[in-house]
């Protein structure tokens, strides 16, 4: 039997020259390496934690986005229902502003009128009176009103009125001063004297008709 010594164990041989703290480095070594071998490699946490932020930043930075494009879709409607605005604006101050002046021409159109109607309209006054007619037509200024045509309050004004039995509707018959307008804006009725059908003359045509009727289609006499 072989004695053993008390109170020594037994360690792994050591080859000479070697450092004995090496083969203790090995051996943790090699346990780590089975160990991670075992459980697989650790996924970093920190890695996710920054994705979900950037995640939630680009979130963020998209809802912007779309907040700023929303206003800003909005300013450019708005300023466009500006634009129209100021410029339907200026088109009615303009409007008005030759309506004024061309209201204050008006006398002198109606003398020019009468001039003409009356042979007066010759020599320079002929040329200065076209002129001027000439002018205010560029300015938009139309003249309406004619004989014939049925009566409309909305541009007519009536200062004469009688009956006649050769019109069948309210008719201007005479266009005492002619009326006059720009564009849709009238800036003075048509002066006019209207005739209205006879009291009573459509009853008689429908008799006169209706008699004239009986008379053709009655039965004759053998």
């Amino acid at each position: 039997m072989t004695e053993e010594t008390p109170g020594f164990d037994e360690k792994p041989d050591v080859p000479s020259g070697a450092n004995p703290g090496d083969a203790e480095s090995k051996a943790a070594e090699s346990d780590k390496g089975s160990t991670e071998s075992e459980s697989g490699p650790a996924a970093p946490a920190g890695d996710a934690a920054q994705d979900v932020a950037l995640t939630a930043q680009l979130d963020q930075v998209r809802t912007a986005l779309n907040e700023r494009t929303a206003d800003l879709q909005r300013l450019q409607a708005e300023y466009q229902n500006y634009r129209r605005r100021v410029e339907r604006d200026r088109i009615t101050v303009k409007e008005v502003a030759v309506a004024a002046l061309l209201s204050e021409l008006l006398p002198t159109l109606d003398d020019i009128g009468r001039a003409r109607e009356h042979g007066e309209l010759v020599g320079g006054f002929k040329s200065v009176a076209e002129a001027l007619e000439t002018v205010i037509a560029k300015m938009g200024l139309q003249q309406f009103g004619k004989e014939g045509e049925p009566f409309d309050p909305t541009i007519h004004e009536a200062l004469m009125h009688s009956y006649a039995p050769d019109v069948t509707e309210t008719t201007c018959v005479a266009i005492l001063q002619p009326g006059y307008r720009i564009g849709e804006r009238t800036i003075r009725p048509a002066r006019v004297a209207v005739a209205e059908p006879q009291p009573g003359a459509a009853g008689k045509a429908d008799e006169a008709s209706a008699s004239s009727d009986e008379d053709g289609n009655g039965p004759e006499e053998g």
